[in-house]
């Protein structure tokens, strides 16, 4: 069982990725891709487990909408770490579509990529294979700001340092 960054802390990753409910626990923690939930919506609202939606850096936002009140979490795929898709599918399903649930990034996923997928949206992330997971934590923290807004910080850096300096905090 592999092990998931969330919340900056790494936990024992719960929840494995089915394509067929056959054979499948009904206690067991599992992650469907879009087609499969979108035949067995209601085996599965009606299981024991927990689940969440797989979803590929292809598919739309708008076809997973309908589902996430009904799931755990979204994991999207990363084929390629060059793929953009899945940044910005993070961050239609957080402010478009009020995800409020956890978004994981899972594939090729690396200590480089974490902080630019948490200001996404992602808030776990499933380390590629070889990747030391202690180590890819400090990948979260390698900038003290961003200039620019996100799911993270809202507002840019223009607009908190004004707000902080009127309120004589300083600069941020």
């Amino acid at each position: 069982m592999p092990d998931v960054l969330r919340n900056r802390r790494v936990e024992p990753d719960a929840f494995v990725r089915v394509e067929s409910l056959d054979g499948i626990a009904d206690d067991a923690h599992i992650l469907v891709p879009l087609p499969l939930f979108t035949a067995q919506r209601e085996v599965l609202k009606g299981r024991k487990g927990r689940f969440g939606l797989w979803l590929e850096t292809s598919d739309e936002p708008q076809d997973a909408a309908g589902t996430l009140a009904h799931v755990d979490l979204v994991a999207i795929h990363f084929q390629s770490f060059t793929d953009g898709r899945g940044h910005s599918l993070a961050r239609l399903l957080r402010e478009r579509h009020g995800f409020k649930g956890e978004i994981r990034a899972v594939g090729d996923v690396f200590k480089e990529t974490l902080f630019y997928l948490s200001r996404c949206g992602f808030d776990a992330f499933v380390l590629r294979p070889g990747e030391n997971v202690q180590e890819a934590l400090k990948g979260l923290d390698v900038f003290s700001e961003a200039y620019q807004a996100s799911v993270e910080r809202p507002s840019p850096l223009f607009r908190r340092r004004p707000a902080a300096t009127s309120a004589g905090k300083g600069e941020p």
